[in-house]
């Protein structure tokens, strides 16, 4: 990937986590964060395999997604 695109989608996570603090609705600031975390994954891949990026948001993104489908059988 091309390195300015990689550092836009890098920029974008960032905008998506703060983002993510500033709405109140849970299930928003899941979906939201979500999202950044995926940018987060794909910034440290395209960015050399940045796994302390990688690992963590990768984690995150799983968590968010397991809460997701909870609060939605419930």
């Amino acid at each position: 990937m091309n390195t300015e695109i990689t550092t836009y989608v890098g920029y974008s996570a960032s905008l998506f986590i703060v983002l993510s603090f500033i709405l109140k609705d849970v299930r928003k600031i899941r979906v939201v964060n979500m999202i950044g975390c995926i940018c987060f994954v794909i910034y440290g891949i395209f960015n050399g395999m940045l796994w302390p990026v990688i690992i963590p948001n990768g984690l995150i993104c799983f968590i968010q997604i397991y809460y997701l489908i909870l609060d939605k059988k419930n």
